[in-house]
Parts: C-alpha cells; sequence; structure tokens
C-alpha cells in the first residue's frame, strides 16, 4: 500500500529539493506489520536453513558493494556529509551485512544430559519473530545495517521506518535485498514522520524493536513498546569524552581529538564533543586543537577538500548556534568558530564553523548535554582520578576515548569509565564483531557482534523425561518446579 501525501527533502548543503518521500500513517504501518507478520508465521524465511539466509545476505552484500557509489551519494545529498565519509558509512554496510551472514549459519542453542539418568534438557535459539526496526538521518545505510541483517541472519521477518529526512538508501537497499532473492513480505520499509514511528513502536503484532535515535525519543518508544511487552533495544544519545594524559603521542591524540568531535559534522552519538585534557600539557595541545579546528575545510559534500558538512536541518542549526551562546553565558570561552558560515562556498547551505569552547564547568550545559554539532567542550584535570569523575559525570554513557602510553592507566581508566565502549588511542573505531551499546542515558541492549545478532532471538527450553514417571498421580513429577 502506498502512502498517501509526501514529505520534500531539501539538501541541508544547498537547499535543493532532491528528494520526495511517503507520507506514511499508522494505516500504512499495519499493513507493513501484517506483511511481515504473514510471513513470518507462514513464509519460507523462518523455516530456512541458516546457510540459505547466509547465501541471500552474502549475495545483498555484494549488491550494496556493487551500488556503493549510488547509496554513498544518496546519504551526502541528503545527510549534508562529505561524500568520502558516506562512501566509508557503505563500505562498512557491506562488511556488516557479511558479518552478519556468517552469524545465519552459526545459530545454536545447547544440551543438558547430567541434570539425572533420565533428564534431557535443550536450550533452542530461535527468531524472535516480527522486528520493527526505527532509524535515524545521521547514518541511513550504515545504522540499518547495524540492524537490518542481523535481524534477517537470526530469522525474524522485519518494518523498518528510517528518518524522514534520509530515507532514499534505505528504500535502495530494500529493492536489493528484493534483488538479492529475499521473499516477498520479509523487508517492509514505510517512510514519514514520527507518525509511523509511534505505530511501529505500539503495535501488538511487532515482537522485538530496535530504535536509534535521541534519548528524549527513546523514552517515548520503550513507553510505546509497553502495549504488548515487546522487547526493547535503544542506541541512544552520549556526550563522550576524549581523556588526554601528559603521557599520550599528543600528535596522534591532536589529530583523534579534532576527528572525534568533528566527524559527520559532530552529527554523531559517539562524536567526542568533550575534552578533558590533563592541566600540565593543556595550554600547548589546546591551541594546536584551535589551529586544527581552524584549518578544516567546510563546505559543500561532493566537493572532494570538504571535511565538514552541513547541519540536517535548519532547526537544528539554530539549536548548534544556541548552544555555543549558552556556553559563553555560562562562562567559556570561544576559541575559535561558534558561528555560521556564509558565502560564495556555502550559499544557503546548514553550514557551523568548527567551535572549540574552553573552560567548561562541569555543571555548564554544554559540558552535560548532547549538542550533535561541530562543537568540543574543553576541560582541564589534574589526575585520573578526576578525569574519570568527570568523564561519568553525565547521564550518558556511550563511549570514551583514552589518550595515553601507560598500560596501567589505560586499563584502570577504561573499567571505570561507565561507556559501553572504551576507545584507546584512536576514536570511532571498532569492527563488526564488537558489540556496540550504551550505558545509563545511552540506552539498552545491543548492535552488531554476537550480541547484537542474538538480540533478534528467543532462547526456549524444552525439557525431556524418558522412562517411568515419578511421584503419585503425577503430583511432584518435577524435582525442579517453578512458579
Amino acid at each position: 500500500m502506498e502512502p498517501t501525501g509526501s514529505i520534500p527533502r531539501r539538501a541541508p548543503a544547498t537547499g535543493e529539493l532532491v528528494a520526495e518521500f511517503g507520507a506514511g500513517t499508522a494505516h500504512d504501518v499495519n499493513a507493513a506489520v501484517g506483511a511481515a507478520r504473514t510471513a513470518f508465521d507462514e513464509g519460507p524465511w523462518p523455516r530456512m536453513s541458516g546457510l540459505s539466509r547466509a547465501e541471500v545476505l552474502l549475495r545483498l552484500a555484494d549488491l550494496i558493494a556493487a551500488n556503493a557509489s549510488l547509496l554513498a551519494r544518496l546519504d551526502a545529498e541528503e545527510v549534508g556529509k562529505p561524500l568520502r565519509l558516506a562512501e566509508g558509512d557503505i563500505a562498512g554496510a557491506v562488511g556488516l551485512t557479511r558479518y552478519a551472514a556468517g552469524l545465519a549459519t552459526q545459530m545454536h542453542g545447547s544440551t543438558y544430559t547430567n541434570h539425572d539418568a533420565d533428564f534431557t534438557g535443550l536450550v533452542l535459539r530461535q527468531p524472535a519473530g516480527v522486528a520493527g526496526l526505527i532509524t535515524p538521518w545521521n547514518f541511513p545505510a550504515l545504522i540499518l545495517c547495524q540492524k537490518l541483517p542481523f535481524a534477517l541472519a537470526a530469522g525474524c521477518t522485519v518494518v523498518v521506518k528510517p528518518s524522514e529526512f534520509t530515507s532514499s538508501s534505505t528504500l535502495e537497499i530494500a529493492r536489493l535485498a528484493a534483488e538479492a532473492g529475499l521473499p516477498d513480505g520479509v523487508l517492509n520499509v514505510v517512510t514519514g514522520d514520527g507518525q509511523p514511528g509511534q505505530a511501529l513502536a505500539e503495535h501488538t503484532a511487532v515482537d522485538v524493536l530496535s530504535f536509534t535515535g535521541s534519548t528524549v525519543t527513546g523514552r517515548k518508544v520503550l513507553d510505546a513498546s509497553k502495549t504488548n511487552l515487546k522487547r526493547v533495544s535503544l542506541e541512544l544519545g552520549g556526550k563522550a569524552a576524549s581523556i588526554v594524559f601528559d603521557d599520550a603521542d599528543l600528535d596522534d591524540a591532536l589529530d583523534g581529538v579534532v576527528y572525534g568531535v568533528f566527524f559527520n559534522q559532530g552529527e554523531c552519538c559517539v562524536s567526542a564533543s568533550r575534552l578533558l585534557v590533563q592541566e600540565s600539557i593543556a595550554d600547548e595541545f589546546l591551541e594546536k586543537v584551535a589551529e586544527a579546528a581552524e584549518r578544516l575545510r567546510v563546505g559543500q559534500p561532493f566537493d572532494p577538500a570538504t571535511d565538514v558538512g552541513a547541519m540536517i536541518h535548519p532547526g537544528h542549526l539554530e539549536k548548534v548556534l544556541q548552544y555555543v551562546s549558552v556556553g559563553a553565558q555560562q562562562g567559556a570561552t570561544v576559541l575559535t568558530g561558534g558561528h555560521r558560515l556564509t558565502g560564495p562556498a556555502h550559499d544557503d547551505g546548514l553550514f557551523v564553523a568548527p567551535t572549540v569552547l574552553d573552560g567548561v564547568r562541569p555543571d555548564a550545559r554544554v559540558f552535560r548535554e548532547e549538542i550533535f554539532g561541530p562543537v568540543l567542550s574543553v576541560t582541564r584535570f589534574g589526575d585520573a582520578d578526576e578525569a574519570v569523575r568527570l568523564a561519568n559525570g553525565v547521564e550518558y554513557g556511550l563511549a570514551n576515548t583514552i589518550w595515553s602510553k601507560d598500560i596501567d592507566k589505560v586499563l584502570d581508566v577504561g573499567k571505570a569509565l561507565q561507556s559501553g565502549t572504551v576507545y584507546v588511542n584512536t576514536t570511532i573505531d571498532g569492527a563488526p564483531q564488537m558489540p556496540f551499546g550504551g550505558y545509563k542515558a545511552s540506552g539498552v541492549g545491543r548492535e552488531m557482534g554476537q550480541a547484537g545478532f542474538e538480540e533478534f532471538t528467543e532462547l526456549k527450553s524444552i525439557n525431556i523425561r524418558t522412562g517411568k514417571r515419578r511421584g503419585t498421580l503425577g503430583l511432584g513429577a518435577g524435582p525442579a518446579a517453578t512458579d
């Protein structure tokens, strides 16, 4: 069923109309979930061998790779990110899909035969059912592939609701999935604004829901999911810190700090938007950070020289600039940036100059709240204990980075940090095998890796007893009865 109405999408770097997406409704979601439900209950996908599902996913990975140029251009244009970053996203999507294909062949349970002589226990791992996937606008294809191939590998059927700002690559990947041999009804996409997302979260025929987005929206999704107590995985906001110790390789740390905050225009959940720098090196290091920020090229996505692209929409641009203003009001010093960029290279685009705020207090809003833009907040620390307290002193716990050559310090600090991911002498790095998710207000559940695969499965215990029944009239037949 085609959604009624449409949502125009204008490129954030130019203001030009580049796409129109169907404005899906709750009715459209109901139809999509119905198709997925039928495909799961009656169709071949959950009943195929793991090898057969893997073959489809490997064909999908090959098709994504073959269409990488198109997919990267779609994401670069709609997100406003540099094309080379979008190309990296698509390469990551291919790798994730191939890794998930391997997991499809390894889905297994366990057997227990040593409880007593006539008892055998089977623990089965089975597909969870219909999976709802709600994806964000900052990494449309990449985050889709942190979820979709894992759900498909497990044998689930799927309904995807992409962001209304960046739906094109999701629709194209769905087309490629059909070309790869995915049966009808297994993958369904409903575009639109928040209404279809709400309907998907509430739907009682959806068994598991995976959401990536803001913590504010994540709380709403969690509340909506209570209709049938579906399992929910939430990958939410972050306020990551780059912790630079005085024994770090400062050239590497400089590159990492600048990359960590300005990558993808700072529109990244693991953006290292806080710099915690040891007092003994702070002044010299900060001078270099500010100089590096000023050298970054902010411009059009398809210009090969561009380092930093545009903000996703006008409201978000205003929000980012307002945070800079609030930071200054609360005592921070703007070392560089902090303003909108205009002129021939920027036209009507939504560009913010890379910004560095020094002297940020731990109680300041720019220290505690997710800005989701090219803004770095800088705070000094004395020793490792203080660095840990500062890093953990926010409601989020998605990722943090440590820059140090002292292995003992790295391990002690890494264990003490309250975040699902810790990078050491690197940042915004990883592999498909590594589970990803957050502590505290950064979410629940995990994506990628074996743990991300298992999010889309259910465990079932089968208790088998052979031989003569024990007890009288069947009463007390089981020695380990449950409530």
